[in-house]
């Protein structure tokens, strides 16, 4: 990420922070904004250039989103225009990431969004068909729109579903997994805290992931929160994951690096 794409996502999440009410229309205002300026390379290129005046990109927002995004929506779209984001690319992750974040203010802390995110992923990961049908090219939009409403309607909170929706509409080359693993990040980064997730070859008791969650809470200084799962390839000990950060004691780590040893 470029110095000038650090400065423009500072400046909409200040501005998406500013905002009076943040509901799920605003989530969903924001990612369908998200989806026009994707398929339009017009307009992307217009509104990523950073020689053109800010005025100038209001007035194009006006005359493309007026009809179709609320005031308050209108009024943080031309926030996130004005700032200068490095590329085009980093400008429709910039409104994705709002809407990540919109999202999380709208479903609040006690929604554990993160971990709705996280149960979900969970689910297409161990199903290779669901896979296929939500991340496939091929794939109609309205058949993946009506698959989304299926699984996640009535069964995860509104934001959720918007969540998944614009994934699977706009997966910018990414996998689905890929996709609600950074949605998570993200939404857990807005809370405050940080998602680990642990992989055990049995299911850790209550204690020992109190005790694991407080351990890694002190190590990286911030708020955290597990996601647990398991794995009977570990075969014993844990492989834990924090962002990009991976601390893998498991016995099937160790004997991979004892076979390499071997090999040598």
């Amino acid at each position: 990420m470029g110095s000038a794409t650090r400065e423009a996502l500072a400046q909409s999440k200040k501005a998406l922070a500013d905002l009076e009410r943040v509901d799920t229309a605003t989530v969903a205002e924001i990612f369908a904004a998200g989806r026009v300026v994707g398929d339009s390379g017009q307009l992307r290129s217009l509104l990523a250039d950073p020689s053109a005046d800010a005025s100038v990109k209001a007035t194009i927002v006006d005359r493309v989103f007026a009809r179709s995004l609320g005031a308050q929506t209108l009024g943080l779209l031309k926030d996130v225009v004005s700032a200068r984001w490095s590329n085009q690319t980093d400008l429709l992750g910039g409104i994705e990431e709002l809407g990540l974040r919109a999202a999380a203010l709208s479903a609040g802390t006690d929604a554990r969004l993160e971990a709705q995110l996280f149960e979900f992923g969970e689910t297409v990961s161990s199903d290779a068909e669901l896979e296929l049908a939500l991340g496939s090219k091929l794939g109609s939009q309205d058949a993946k729109l009506a698959l989304v409403d299926k699984l996640l309607t009535g069964k995860g909170s509104p934001e959720i579903v918007e969540i998944v929706k614009h994934l699977v509409l706009q997966p910018r080359g990414r996998r689905i997994g890929e996709l609600l693993r950074h949605a998570a990040s993200v939404v857990a980064d807005q809370g405050d805290f940080m998602v680990a997730t642990v992989s055990s070859a049995r299911p850790l008791a209550a204690a020992q992931l109190e005790r694991l969650e407080k351990g890694l809470a002190a190590q990286y200084g911030r708020a955290l929160r597990l996601n647990q799962v398991v794995d009977p390839a570990v075969i014993g000990g844990l492989r834990v994951q924090v962002g990009d950060d991976v601390i893998d004691g498991s016995i099937a780590s160790r004997l991979g690096e004892l076979r390499l040893q071997l090999a040598g």
